[in-house]
């Protein structure tokens, strides 16, 4: 597959005369249609990752490579309309009175034209099932709600990229994972590519691949199913998913389990059939 994204030794810091970086001689890169995790405790810099690669901030050295274009002050404007970004707090990016003004807004500054405007905005919102507030106020709704409206207004704007920063974390697991299947089934339907910011690894491990941050650096890129069964994430103040711990309990137990990551689902199936034949 062809990349989509290339970072090569990027590095930030917030404090020019400071000694430490936000980011660290950071590299890594995406293909086109991949699902990525970018996880990390508090501070590790993955936010401001994702902040660079998006052009809101100039990073202090290094380069970010966009559909094989070097990312400049030249360009940034041009570059960043092939990545929209949901935030932690939808309400942050809310501007229009009713919901399908705020999905319209992007696009309004764009230029697209009104009869293409109305038409992907009523795709975006069918796609995110929000189409019947399409006339309610965006304060009105519910977290999960809100954040659907989010991913409708960068969804309208048809990026190749959708950067997802801590997009779930303000939601319970219900909506967290409902959410997370909106955006995988516009991803498929738009051939789009996913980069999660997150710390939730429960989430990170429905992901293609993840990156794993550590004061400012990339500490290691896998699949899930080869990084969960590292234990060593916790050394760095990070959880291991539940099923990955209830398989390690398990296996302690005396019961013969693979040594692979299992998913929740994947778990329950292995344990059902386990019992069937015995």
């Amino acid at each position: 597959m062809q990349k989509i994204l290339e970072i090569k030794n990027l590095s930030y810091k917030y404090e020019e005369a400071s000694d430490s970086y936000a980011v660290n001689d950071v590299s890594f890169e995406i293909l086109r249609g991949e699902w990525v995790s970018i996880i990390g405790r508090n501070g590790s810099g993955k936010s401001t990752t994702a902040r660079l690669i998006d052009g809101l901030m100039a990073a202090a050295s290094g380069e970010i490579w966009i559909d094989g274009e070097l990312l400049t002050q030249e360009n940034v404007w041009q570059l960043r309309q092939k990545i929209g970004m949901v935030f932690q707090n939808p309400d942050n990016q809310f501007v229009g009175a009713t919901v399908e003004d705020d999905v319209a807004f992007g696009m309004e500054n764009q230029g697209v034209s009104r009869e293409d405007m109305l038409a992907r905005v009523e795709t975006a919102l069918s796609r995110v099932d929000m189409t019947k507030f399409k006339t309610k106020e965006p304060a009105r709704l519910s977290g999960g709600q809100k954040q659907r409206v989010a991913i409708a207004g960068i969804v309208a704007l048809r990026p190749d990229i959708i950067i997802l920063d801590e997009a779930t974390s303000m939601l319970d697991p219900k909506g967290r994972l409902a959410i997370i299947e909106v955006v995988r089934e516009i991803k498929e339907a738009f051939g789009l590519t996913v980069i999660s910011i997150t710390h939730d690894l429960d989430e990170a491990s429905l992901s293609d691949k993840i990156i794993v941050m550590n004061n400012g650096r990339v500490e290691q890129i896998a699949e899930p199913s080869t990084l969960f069964l590292n234990r060593n994430l916790v050394e760095i103040g990070l959880d291991i998913p539940f099923s990955a711990n209830l398989a390690n309990d398990l296996q302690k137990k005396g019961l013969e389990i693979p040594e692979k990551y299992y998913t929740e689902s994947e778990l329950a199936d292995f344990l059902c059939q386990s019992i069937l034949i015995k």
